[in-house]
Order: C-alpha cells, then structure tokens, then sequence
C-alpha cells in the first residue's frame, strides 16, 4: 500500500459490531465509496438475505459474497462492509489482505444482543435463544476473527471515535507500505 494509492479498507467482524454504521461514517470521512457487501447481494437477487438462505441456502449466499470480493466492486477509494460469515471461506482473508485493509470490529455478546435484537433481517439469529446463538457463534468465529485484520473495539465508543481510530490505522498503513 503506497501512500499515493487508495487501497479499499474491508471491515468485517460478526454482527451488529457496527460494519456498516462505521462504514458510511469512515466512507464519507475518506470520501470513499460505501458498499454493503449484503446489501448489493440482495439487491442483485432481488431478494432479501433471509429468503435467499430460506430458497437457495447459506452456500449459495456464500458463493455470491466470493464473487463480489473477487470482481464485484472497484479496486480502491472503497469501504466495504462484509457480512460477518465472509472470512470463514477458504483463502479469503488472504484474498481480503491482497485487495486492502482488512479492520475487524469486536463487541462484546451483550452489545451484539443489543444491536441485533429488533432486526428481523438476521437469518442466524432467527432462533429460540438469541443470546445463548450470539456466545456460541462468536466463540466459534473468534479465532478467525483475531486473524483477519487489525482488531477494533467498538464498544462503548462513538462512531466518530471508531472512525478516528480506522482513519489512523489506515494512514499509518499508507504510509508503512
């Protein structure tokens, strides 16, 4: 990453850790573009996330986000949020690290529980016990998560705060490579 390029920032983490709210915040700090790597999938099926799991399964959504990571979007001047499962794909994280820089947002399981609960559109979430889902699949992903980028804690924290911190993170990045 040389400072004179845009290199795309990627944030994934799990969900309802602030991926797309700190994205639009950092896209417009950076006057980069934002794109939701859910969002285009669903717009592009014409369908929403959930029905998409329901009709065609979870494999299916997962061969749609390797597309748009591998050729779905433009090179630089780019954040994208990622759906929380897109890291667990075989070689995607290295594929992710080629393409920019990968920022992965941590919360903790309560504020997850917080963020998500109203949100009907969580297909993983669509369970008797939401909180005991959200501890078991985060255990799950940790491992992969604290290997996928630099680490941010979003908790309790502003978002222009997060967004302070990505914005120094990438500069130091731009400015090392």
């Amino acid at each position: 990453m040389s400072s004179s390029s845009k290199p795309n920032i990627y944030l994934v983490g799990f969900m309802g850790t602030g991926k797309s709210t700190i994205g639009r915040q950092l896209a417009k700090q950076l006057d980069y573009q934002f794109l939701d790597s859910d969002d285009i999938i669903a717009s592009s099926v014409g369908m929403p996330i959930p029905q998409l799991f329901e009709e065609q399964g979870e494999a299916a959504f997962r061969a749609r986000e390797r597309v748009f990571i591998e050729s779905g979007h433009p090179s630089e001047s780019c954040v994208i949020s990622c759906g929380g499962g897109l890291v667990f794909q075989p070689r995607m994280t290295d594929l992710l690290n080629n393409r920019g820089l990968v920022i992965t947002l941590f919360a903790s399981p309560e504020t997850i529980y917080e963020r998500t609960r109203s949100n009907k559109n969580r297909p993983l979430l669509d369970v008797e016990d939401p909180q005991t889902e959200i501890r078991k699949l985060l255990e799950e992903r940790l491992p992969v998560y604290r290997e996928a980028g630099v680490g941010v804690l979003t908790d309790g924290r502003s978002v222009a705060d997060i967004v302070g911190h990505i914005i120094r993170i990438y500069q130091r990045q731009r400015s090392v490579e």
